[in-house]
């Protein structure tokens, strides 16, 4: 097993706890992950045992083992399956606090979007003929409310396409890359990210009822790997769908999409949402023919 090496760069972002109220009636609290582990947003851990829970793990050999083939579903073992995977990196410091978030529905999101990534051949294939070209491969969310893309570790976007409504990046064998989510509205929003599938938080299947990373107003977050505790993650890279972190736990079947939940704080107005853009869209510049007098003239 290759040792895993501490590098530097920092980033520090917030992570969303469930708070110290009720949520909206009509749904379970939303579960966070690490909710027991942590106290008031600025307090220490209680220890390093459960510092670490509901954190991602690391690969298991038997999770490997299993991963070698998806037994419930009729596919080829992953290690024989083309294209790109995302793998388990290198450790990398990126340090997150708590933080109150009350979403104003707890189990619905606001806004969902997703896209596939693959090396330029998978990403061909998958489209099929008439995909567009988009250099930057920014996916717009809910009229350009929020803006999700993929940088390198230069921070570099990596190059997109478009085919049937589907959004596609393209990487490329042992690339690192970063979710970079811009918002644009002046409410904070809480994202809840996965990678093949899996939370990016604790490892574990994606749902929306997992906890995620708050978007303060006009600023932009990013998503560097797996989280290993409130100090690191374990680093995107794409590899071998074999070698993924997902087939290694013997859940490849989704391998190759990145999905994002977006929920917006109660109380808060989510700006430009779907029916705020449509509203505008539908705007008629010549609503009457003639001017009417004031109310009570």
């Amino acid at each position: 097993m290759r040792p895993q090496l501490l590098l530097l760069g920092t980033a520090f972002i917030t992570m969303a706890c469930a708070g110290g109220g009720a949520p909206k009636s009509g749904g379970p609290a939303p579960e966070f992950p690490s909710q027991q582990s942590y106290g008031q947003p600025g307090s220490a851990p209680a220890d390093e045992a459960e510092a670490s829970a509901g954190m991602a793990p690391p690969p298991s050999p038997e999770a490997t083992a299993r991963g070698e083939s998806s037994a419930d579903f009729d596919e080829a073992p992953a290690k024989q399956r083309p294209g790109l995977g995302t793998t388990w990196g290198e450790t990398r410091v990126s340090r997150i606090s708590t933080s109150p978030f009350f979403r104003d529905d707890p189990t619905s999101p606001t806004a969902v979007t997703s896209f596939f990534y693959n090396d330029l051949s998978g990403v061909r294939a998958m489209g099929g003929r008439g995909f567009v070209s988009a250099e930057q491969g920014v996916v717009s969310v809910a009229g350009g409310a929020l803006l999700v893309r993929l940088i390198d570790e230069s921070g570099r976007p990596l190059p997109g396409m478009e085919s049937g409504g589907k959004n596609f990046i393209v990487g490329k064998n042992g690339q690192r890359y970063i979710i970079q989510i811009k918002n644009n509205t002046g409410s904070r929003i809480e994202a809840v990210a996965t990678v093949d599938g899996l939370d990016v938080i604790d490892g574990r299947d994606g749902s929306f009822s997992k906890r995620g990373y708050i978007v303060s107003p006009f600023s932009t977050v990013e998503i560097d790997g797996f989280r290993q505790s409130t100090e690191t993650v374990a680093s995107f890279r794409f590899g071998s769908v074999g070698g993924s972190y997902a087939a290694r736990k013997g859940k490849a079947r989704n391998v190759g999409v990145i999905g994002i939940a977006f929920f917006h704080e109660r109380g808060s107005s989510w700006g430009w949402g779907p029916d705020e853009v449509r509203r505008r869209n539908s705007a008629d510049p010549f609503p009457g023919q003639f001017a009417e007098p004031p109310p009570g003239w």
